[in-house]
């Protein structure tokens, strides 16, 4: 069996639970509290950032994109028909064009101000970083996610899925990162129709139960967080 090492809020461990879900895999789940730098961690990935998959050879693979191409070199063609990562050149751009954005950009604009700002900082010592959250990064992070939203409207105007006619990475790390949001209530679902009905068949999927199960001590989700009809 193989071992993910995690954040149950960190938008990039719960990309790769969905990955691993969809693909048929049920790894041990290692949850790591990336702040406190925990040595035997650091041995495993000396960057100590979450996600790490851990092969039952022993291998190591760190971080959420080289993951899900490693999923995909070693497990890919036994999906047949359910791949996340299509045969076509031209398809596998697009799906890591949009791989990229979310994981890199939208992480950057938003994802990263508000699970760091309202979650993480809540568990940190102060000389770790912890304390009151930044409320200009938080409305900031609030600002951004509305054209991120239009953008996944406009996709989804045009495409069955984020990238395409299937479900791929794309749709996994767009709705990953959304989760994270969605808990606190920061997603604006009533400004574009179009994503939130994309959001609510990726919600409704079973590889998106464990996750819809995770809580923040003290903290609880917003009231549709759960809500498969929203």
């Amino acid at each position: 069996m193989a071992t993910l090492h995690h954040s149950p809020f960190c938008p990039h461990s719960r990309f790769i639970r969905l990955v691993l879900s969809e693909m048929g895999m049920e790894p041990a789940l290692v949850e790591e509290r990336v702040w406190d730098r925990r040595e035997a961690f650091l041995l495993i990935n000396p960057a100590g950032t979450t996600p790490v998959l851990v092969e039952e050879t022993g291998l190591a693979v760190p971080g959420a994109g080289i993951i899900a191409e490693y999923l995909d070199e070693t497990r890919g063609l036994g999906l047949s028909g359910r791949r996340l990562l299509p045969e076509a050149t031209a398809d596998r751009v697009e799906v890591r064009r949009l791989l990229d954005w979310f994981l890199v950009k939208f992480d950057a604009e938003v994802t990263g101000y508000l699970v760091t700002e309202k979650i993480s900082k809540r568990f940190m010592t102060s000389a770790n970083g912890g304390g009151p959250p930044d409320m200009h990064a938080i409305r900031a992070a609030r600002t951004n996610v509305r054209y991120h939203m239009k953008y996944i409207g406009y996709l989804m105007s045009r495409r069955k899925w984020i990238a395409g006619d299937h479900l791929t990475y794309a749709d996994l790390a767009a709705a990953a990162h959304l989760s994270c949001v969605d808990y606190l209530g920061d997603v604006p679902w009533d400004e574009d129709e179009t994503a939130r009905d994309w959001y609510a068949r990726l919600k409704s999927r079973p590889s998106f139960r464990t996750l819809l199960a995770d809580r923040v001590p003290g903290m609880a989700p917003a009231d549709h967080y759960a809500d498969l009809d929203f």
